[in-house]
C-alpha cells in the first residue's frame, strides 16, 4: 500500500502553507520533521483528504478523490494533534469506536476481542472501565492512539503521537507503532519534533521547510549537523549508534556572523 502525494500545494485563504510538495509514504514509518508552522499537520490533512489542496494524492496510484468517505476511513486512520475527548464514554467504549465502519448496526465478538487485545498489548486493560474524560492527558493519548490501531488500516496517519507522554511511553508507543506497521505491512506516517525519535524509528524521513520538502531519505543520510543547523538553529553533535542510526545533541542556537566575530 502506498500513498503518494505530487505537487501538493495549500493555503488557508492567501496565506499559502504547502508549495508543491511530493512525498510517498510506503511501508514502514515515514517521519515528517520540520520547525513549527512548516505545514507538517496540514499535510497530514491534506493526505487523509480532510483539507482539499492543489495537486494530487492517490492510494494505490488512485486519486483520493476517487474514493467515497467511507472507503477513505476504512484504509486511511488518521490521528490529529491534541486528541480531546468529548462524550461521557469508557476507555473500551472509546477504542471500540474506532472501528465504527467495521461494526454496522451491531458489536460483533471478533470486534471486542480485537479491542481487548490491543487494549492488553497497549498496557491499557487496567483502565478500560474508565471514563475518558477521567484519564491524564497521557493516557487520553494513548486510548487515541489505539483507537486509531484498531481500525486495522492500510495508512496510519499520526500528527505528533507522542505529545502528552513521558519518555518511557514514547519509548514504549513508537516501539508498538513500528511492530504493528512492520506485523500488518501498512504504510505508517509520523509528524514528530523529537529528531531521536525519528532517527531511531523511521525507515525514511522527509524534513519541512517554510512548506516545501528541504531533504528526504533515510535517517543517516538527512539528519546531519548541517542539515538540522541550516533548518532548525541549532548547533549538534550527531554520532551513529551501534546500528549505524544518528543519535542527535543539541549544543545550542546557532550563532550568526555577527555574533561569531563579536
Amino acid at each position: 500500500m502506498m500513498l503518494q502525494a505530487r505537487k501538493l500545494s495549500f493555503a488557508y485563504g492567501s496565506m499559502p502553507v504547502l508549495n508543491e510538495v511530493d512525498i510517498t509514504i510506503g511501508p514502514g514509518i515515514t517521519a515528517i520533521l520540520g520547525p513549527n508552522a512548516t505545514g507538517k499537520s496540514t499535510l497530514l490533512k491534506c493526505l487523509c483528504g480532510i483539507l482539499k489542496p492543489r495537486g494530487a494524492v492517490a492510494l494505490d496510484e488512485r486519486e483520493l478523490r476517487s474514493f467515497t468517505s467511507e472507503e477513505v476511513a476504512r484504509r486511511v486512520s488518521y490521528l490529529p494533534q491534541g486528541f480531546t475527548p468529548r462524550a461521557v464514554l469508557t476507555v473500551f467504549e472509546t477504542v471500540l469506536l474506532g472501528r465504527l465502519h467495521q461494526l454496522a448496526w451491531c458489536v460483533k465478538p471478533d470486534d471486542t476481542r480485537r479491542v481487548e487485545r490491543l487494549l492488553d498489548e497497549m498496557g491499557l486493560s487496567p483502565i478500560a472501565g474508565r471514563y475518558i474524560n477521567e484519564l491524564s492527558g497521557g493516557q487520553a493519548q494513548m486510548v487515541a492512539i489505539a483507537q486509531a490501531l484498531v481500525r486495522e488500516p492500510d495508512v496510519l496517519l499520526m500528527d505528533e503521537p507522542t505529545s502528552n507522554l513521558d519518555l518511557r511511553h514514547q519509548f514504549e508507543v513508537c516501539t508498538l507503532l513500528r511492530d504493528v506497521t512492520a506485523a500488518r505491512g501498512i504504510s505508517t506516517a509520523i509528524a514528530l519534533h523529537d529528531l531521536n525519535l525519528a532517527a531511531r524509528f523511521a525507515d525514511s524521513v522527509y524534513v519541512l521547510q517554510a512548506g516545501r520538502v528541504r531533504c528526504a531519505g533515510t535517517p543517516a543520510a538527512v539528519l546531519t549537523a548541517d542539515l538540522i543547523a541550516e533548518v532548525y538553529g541549532v548547533e549538534t553533535q550527531v554520532l551513529p549508534d551501534d546500528e549505524g542510526r544518528p543519535i542527535i545533541t543539541v549544543l545550542g542556537p546557532t550563532l550568526t556572523k555577527r555574533e561569531s566575530t563579536a
